[in-house]
């Protein structure tokens, strides 16, 4: 047993200290290392999923340290990276600037009268690009697996050009509500609404993107999933469709499994999940996922043999209590427990 779990009661209420789900390892220590990053500058409905990280921090000691799933999981290793003041007080800085961009789209002026404002946000987010790349490529040289939380859904790219040099090809599991294959939404080249736009386009290693849960994109990015060999989907409308007529939630993992190479970076969306679950995300839409249907496709994901080479969480945005906090703090912990499945044997 590792020494300092040696005094730790899991049984006991969670404690404060620092550390998501108040377990007691270093980052020295740990196999995986949560990484809170505090940014929605690019939101472009509500605001908000940038104290995100700071309330799953919070709701997680609600979290009991038992999964039925994976053996002694409260002595799996997860340290916890504090939270940025300095990336906190970026995104408040761009954030201001990103809401008159925003607030003046929607009046009518176009993206070239605004280019001197678009471009300030632009510079913020690849500054704060290169801050995630540099952390993330620390943490991966020294053997350990990142937990990447947001924040908007914009924050994994540095942390998915960090893993592309150290992986000659892997997939993204991709569960969002949306598509984000927005070329610069809004001007923003780093828009929250296209993520998975800027990795097909930058990072080459990535050689499949299956798309889970989907139900609010445009006629481009249908467009782009038509065309792109790159891109498996599997939209709500044609998961719901398969189970109304008969088929199993079980099928359809397999055949979303079966669409990914041996090596998986998993991309969790939290609006992916039935608004019911998150509803102060920043751009819910009505159907999704049901917790339990995640966590058994990330479940039979890691118990498929495919190997999860790391992960995010976006857009949780905590509201009037700690509900969406609450139900992201468990979804990270369980992709947290399914990384290391294999290792628990």
């Amino acid at each position: 047993m590792n020494n300092t779990t040696d005094k730790f009661n899991p049984n006991d209420i969670g404690v404060a200290n620092g550390n998501y789900f108040g377990l007691p390892f270093s980052i020295d220590e740990s196999q995986i290392v949560i990484l809170p990053i505090p940014w929605d500058v690019t939101t472009s409905y509500n605001p908000g999923t940038h104290n995100g990280p700071q309330a799953i921090l919070d709701a997680s000691l609600q979290v009991d340290l038992f999964d039925v799933n994976v053996n002694e999981a409260w002595n799996i290793e997860i340290g916890t990276e504090p939270l940025s003041e300095k990336v906190l007080k970026d995104n408040e800085k761009y954030r201001a600037i990103s809401e008159y961009v925003i607030n003046c789209l929607a009046m009518g002026y176009s993206e070239t009268e605004l280019k001197k404002e678009i471009e300030k946000v632009n510079k913020g987010s690849r500054m704060l690009n290169d801050w995630v790349y540099d952390k993330a490529k620390q943490f991966l040289e020294k053997g350990k697996m990142v937990a990447l939380l947001g924040g908007e859904h914009s924050v994994p790219f540095g942390y998915i050009k960090a893993l592309s040099e150290k992986y000659a090809e892997f997939g993204i599991l991709h569960i969002d509500a949306h598509a984000d294959l927005r070329n610069a939404y809004e001007g923003f080249t780093y828009s929250h609404a296209s993520i998975m736009y800027n990795v097909l386009n930058n990072i080459p290693q990535v050689t499949k993107i299956c798309q889970v849960g989907q139900r609010d994109f445009c006629v481009q990015e249908c467009e782009i999933i038509e065309r792109d060999e790159r891109l498996s989907f599997f939209s709500d409308m044609e998961i719901s469709n398969f189970l109304f007529e008969g088929g199993t939630w079980k099928e359809i993992c397999d055949k979303i499994i079966d669409s990914l190479p041996q090596n998986v970076y998993i991309s969790f969306d939290i609006d992916g999940l039935s608004p019911d679950l998150c509803p102060n995300t920043g751009t819910p839409v009505p159907g999704g996922l049901s917790f339990r249907q995640a966590d058994y496709l990330l479940f039979r994901l890691a118990a498929s043999g495919k190997t999860i080479i790391g992960f995010d969480l976006c857009e949780v945005s905590p509201g009037s209590d700690e509900w969406d906090a609450n139900v992201g703090a468990r979804l990270l912990f369980k992709m947290a427990l399914y990384s290391q499945l294999h290792a628990r044997k």
